[in-house]
Parts: C-alpha cells; structure tokens; sequence
C-alpha cells in the first residue's frame, strides 16, 4: 500500500513538473466554465438591481461609485471635495441612499479627468462605458502579447483565457480600473522594443496609480531605455502642470492630506479587509505582526525585487520574460494592492506564454502559470475564510520559475532537461507545440 501511494505521488509530482496534465482541451473547459458563470453572475446581479443598486444595497460597480461621485463634484466646480472623505460620502449617500457603504476616493488629482468625463453621462451608462472600454483596450493588449505566437487557433484559446481570466469578474463587479491598469502596463512593454517613445507615455500615464510604478524606473534605466525615461518624465511633468491648471493648485495639498486616511485607516489598520489586499504587508498584518515589521518584510521583498529587476533588465534575457518579471515585480513590490489589481498578472502571464509557445517550457513553468491564472479567483475567499494566502505565494513561485528560466537563458552552459520540457528554437517548436495547447 505505501509502495503504490509513493508510486501514485510520484505520478501526481512528475505530471506537475513537466505540466502534462495542463491539456488544451482542460484549459479551454475550465476557461468556459468560469467565462459563462462570471456572465451569469452579473447578470443576476443586473437584474435582480433596484435601478443602479444591487440587491445587497451597494451601487452597481460598488467602487465605481466614488469615482462617478467625485465626477460629480469636478462638475459642480468643487474638485477639492473627493479628497475630504466625509464630503465624499455624503455625495455617494446624495447619489446612491443613506444606506450605502463609503467608497473612498484614493487617487491623485490626475484621475479627477476621467472622473469627470464620466460624470456627464448617467451612472449605469458611465458604468458601462468605462468597464466595456478599458476591457477592450486590454484584450487588445493581450492579443498585440500574443500576436507572435503561431497559429490563430492557439491565439483564440489565449484570448479565451483572457477574457475568463477570474480577476475579470473582480474588476467588473467593482467597477475598477484594472483593465486600464493592465493595458497602460502591458501595451508599454509591448511598444518599448520597437517604439519607445510610445512606451514612455504609457508609462507615465500610470502615474494614477503609482504604486505600481516602484520599480518601472528602475527597469528603464537598467536596460538604457533613455527614450522611454525622457517620454514617461515629460509626459508625467505635463499631466501635473494641465492638472494644475485646471483644477487648481489646492488640489495637491487636499490629495496628500488624503493619503494619511489612505495609508493609515484602509492600509495598516486593514477596514478594507486584510484578505483583499494582496501584498506582503497584507498577509504579515493578517497574521498578527506589527506595522512596523509588516513594514519592514515588505521593504525587504521590494528591495529584493528591486535588484532581481535591475540584473534581469541588464541581461540578454528575452524582452518577453523582462516584461513578465517587471509585471509581476511592479505588483509585489507594493504593499497597497487589491485582488483587482491583480488584472496586471494577465500580461505578465501572456508575456511568459508567448515565450513559452516559440520556445518550449521548462519544468514546473506551466503549473505555476496555472496557479498564477487561478489565483485571483481564489485568494481573497481562502484568506476570508482560513487566513491562508494564495495570491502572494502564487505570485512569488512564478516570478520564481521566471527567474530560473531567465538566469538559464543567459547561461549558455546551462540546458534544459527533459524533451518536454526543452528550450528549443522557435521554427522546431512549431512543430511540436507545448501540452498545453496541443491538438
């Protein structure tokens, strides 16, 4: 009995390894099955809505809300309002019913422009627009990642994976901004091989959220991308000097005032919930540790991450596993990040598999893939419920296996081990394709 339970855990270890069990008639079924239950899941919220107000009492798009809130302030001529959190609630309660919980609004003024576009139209066409579009701007990214890859087929199961990747359903039942989050990231390190310019305003468009933008610079300058550094500079020094000019310069010390509550009340003391934010910090306070030390192994990790970038951006490795590390990195690196921002991880994860695809797979590559698409579906229920954490640890192991591949890339005595698993020009592997995606 022992020798047939280490026989069928050996079996279970080595199909883990080298990712044979993840066939593309498995990713395509899982795919659809969480494609058609997130559709149906918010279609039943839509519908059983009392106008814009789900049956819980929340607006639709719940965090949404503050952002058409503060909108209607910029409108009202009083752009300083949605960083004074007591003014911002009473117009969410104006808008939406006494009843309706406080949406902060966390973002500096530069957000204040989208904010208002949107105010002009009602809140559920607003809603609409913002979600449908940026999520059109991110399968496009998507699709521009994985253009290289052969064949349309296989680019249709990735765009699948895409569009059912579980961090979706997170952002659209918010409302939030990880489809542009991911499309600014992603359609930066596609353009900078080629277009660095583009890239470099991409890149400071990211400035509405620039906890993510720890480590950009770091990679810019380690790879010499002097084009991309000046255009992202500029374009961030332009944005401050329109939205000064526009909104009024008391709209800089009201957004610092702002991040105290920010930093204090919603990060250290966890009133949004330690097990949706996904970040090191997150899981040391959930734990029982300090600020202070919760501080301090976040800085830890994020000064490691640091100079894994810097080596990485600085060695031959391919473009697409740079881009990948600094996905990854830019989402570790912080210790303010929700599970829909983890809509950052579908470029990171295209960005690996069109490498994968022209390249082959190394051991254990596609599992944490895998385990990287999966987690956002699961990391904040588990954390809930068990104060285990998925998200970080899932996060971490790919940038790990990342690492390895990258390192072994610019070794040119290493090799890869196993024919499933072997690195092997692109014109041989389009012949033999990965798992995966195999017919």
């Amino acid at each position: 009995m022992a020798t047939e339970t280490g026989t069928a855990l050996g079996r279970v270890r080595e199909s883990l390894r080298s990712g044979d069990w993840l066939t593309r008639e498995r990713v395509r079924l899982v795919a659809t099955i969480l494609l058609i239950a997130s559709v149906a899941g918010f279609a039943w919220l839509v519908v059983t809505a009392h106008g814009v107000i789900d049956r819980q009492g929340r607006p639709l798009g719940t965090d949404f809300s503050n952002v058409y809130a503060a909108g209607t302030y910029v409108r009202d001529g009083n752009p300083v309002a949605p960083f004074d959190p007591p003014q911002q609630y009473a117009r969410e309660q104006a808008l939406f019913g006494k009843a309706t919980p406080f949406y902060g609004w966390h973002y500096p003024p530069y957000f204040l422009f989208v904010a208002s576009l949107l105010a002009e139209m009602p809140y559920g066409a607003a809603l609409t627009a913002w979600q449908a579009g940026t999520l059109a701007l991110y399968l496009l990214i998507v699709w521009r990642i994985v253009s290289p890859s052969p064949g349309d087929a296989k680019q249709r199961d990735l765009l699948l994976l895409a569009l059912a990747f579980p961090a979706v359903l997170i952002n659209v039942g918010h409302g939030q901004n990880g489809f542009l989050t991911a499309a600014l990231m992603g359609g930066a390190l596609v353009a900078l091989p080629t277009r660095p310019t583009l890239a470099g305003i991409l890149f400071g468009l990211l400035i509405y959220k620039p906890q993510f933008g720890l480590l950009i610079p770091l990679a810019l300058l380690a790879g010499a991308q002097w084009r991309a550094i000046a255009a992202a500079v500029t374009t961030i020094a332009l944005l401050t000097l329109i939205t000064t000019l526009v909104f009024g310069p008391q709209v800089w010390p009201a957004f610092l005032a702002s991040t105290e509550y920010s930093r204090a009340v919603v990060l250290e003391q966890g009133d949004t919930g330690w097990h949706k934010i996904q970040s090191l910090f997150s899981w040391a306070r959930m734990w029982g540790a300090s600020i202070p030390v919760a501080y301090a192994l976040q800085g830890v990790l994020t000064a490691a991450l640091g100079l894994a970038i810097v080596r990485l951006w600085r060695s031959a490795a391919p473009h697409a596993l740079k881009a990948a590390a600094l996905c990854l990195a830019a989402i570790l690196a912080t210790p303010y990040t929700l599970d829909y921002d983890m809509m950052v991880l579908a470029p990171a994860i295209a960005f690996f598999v069109a490498d994968g695809l022209g390249r082959g797979f190394r051991p254990w590559e596609k599992t944490a893939l895998a385990a990287l698409w999966l987690a956002p579906l699961l990391a904040r229920g588990v954390a809930q419920a068990t104060l285990i954490p998925l998200g970080v640890p899932a996060m971490l192991a790919a940038f790990a296996v990342l690492w390895r591949r990258a390192e072994l890339d610019c070794n040119p005595l290493m090799r890869f081990g196993g024919s499933s698993s072997r690195i092997v020009d692109s014109g041989t592997a389009r012949g033999h394709d990965i798992a995966a995606f195999k017919q």
